[in-house]
């Protein structure tokens, strides 16, 4: 699928070579400057896989996911979002890379405010971003299913299906305006990063202070902030790229836009809530320092996110899979369109 999009789509192939590209350079600097001492390639290949690895967090996923479809919904092509999400995302990990390259001792004392504080921000941001995205989608789902259901009555229908007016959007039209562009996932993706709460993240910063506490240059430290920012790059532009190729098919027809957008959107509303609203109780337990019972669930939940990523890919897939073959069994296709 992915190779039949950037054949149809040219910035789709100038974004996903580019990312290419610089993915190879990133390491042809790595070989260069590290290349004589296994130890700091083998440092640089687990910086890359961070990167990678860290491009499928839950909140990536969803976040992505539920820009481009709101963006599609008003007819665009955003191929542009997972580059931008990305860039914002690794500007933070960049900047704290060299902080502590350039004062490793005094940056790694004020480790732990940072880290407070930063948690809180980021994952309040990304709580309330997820929440506030999957309510557009459930208002653009409300809107998908009311002319599903004039379809299937042979009454006209509107294929694009998007609130342009009513109290529903006087109310929350400042919602629906929140991310209108692809680069303003730049900010977003800049707040998310705040948090350094993963693993991944934390492993990076790791190892930025090691090469800064062994007396690297903070020229040759970078290498690695770079190799993690190519990597999960390339994999949220990949996964977007996905995404809009996904979602091209549901194009094709009328009847079939409403009812893959009707199954998938309520997939990814579900999605955003669990995810969003698993990040809250998460933030609200940390700080009032709750436990037992359900706080002790939630804990628990929170600790392994970073793993829900693959299971939120998967479901998308399957979603994907089944409306297709229940899409056709239910011949919806050869339903003429008004």
């Amino acid at each position: 699928m992915l190779m039949k999009v950037v054949r149809q789509q040219p910035r789709a192939v100038v974004l996903v070579a580019g990312l290419a590209m610089a993915n190879l350079l990133a390491w042809i600097w790595a070989w260069q400057t590290f290349g004589h001492s296994g130890s700091l390639m083998a440092a640089s290949l687990l910086a890359w896989g961070y990167g990678l690895r860290h491009a499928v967090d839950a909140d990536h996923i969803a976040a992505i996911d539920n820009v481009t479809r709101k963006m599609m919904q008003q007819s665009r092509r955003p191929y542009g979002v997972g580059a931008w999400f990305s860039l914002g995302h690794s500007s933070i990990v960049v900047l704290a890379s060299a902080a502590i390259a350039a004062t490793a001792t005094a940056f790694q004392q004020k480790m732990g405010w940072f880290h407070d504080t930063g948690s809180l921000i980021g994952t309040a941001v990304s709580s309330l971003f997820l929440l506030a995205m999957a309510f557009v989608n459930l208002v653009i789902l409300r809107s998908v299913w009311l002319s599903f259901r004039a379809f299937r009555q042979g009454k006209p229908f509107n294929a694009d299906a998007v609130p342009s007016g009513g109290m529903m959007s006087w109310l929350f039209g400042r919602t629906f305006r929140l991310v209108n562009r692809s680069w303003h996932m730049y900010l977003v993706g800049f707040l998310f990063g705040l948090g350094f709460d993963t693993a991944t993240e934390v492993g990076l910063l790791g190892i930025s202070a090691a090469g800064a506490s062994s007396g690297m240059s903070i020229w040759s430290i970078m290498i690695f902030p770079a190799l993690f920012a190519s990597g999960m790059a390339l994999v949220d532009t990949i996964d977007n790229v996905l995404m809009v190729g996904a979602y091209g098919w549901a194009f094709n027809k009328p009847q079939r836009k409403l009812y893959y957008n009707m199954t998938i959107t309520g997939t990814s509303v579900v999605v955003a809530l669990v995810i969003g609203g698993l990040e809250a109780l998460g933030l609200v337990m940390d700080k009032f320092n709750l436990s037992g019972g359900l706080w002790d669930m939630v804990g628990a939940l929170n600790d392994n996110l970073g793993n829900a990523g693959f299971v939120v890919i998967g479901l998308f897939v399957a979603c994907w899979i089944v409306s297709m073959v229940v899409y056709r069994w239910r011949g919806y296709d050869a339903l003429p369109s008004a």
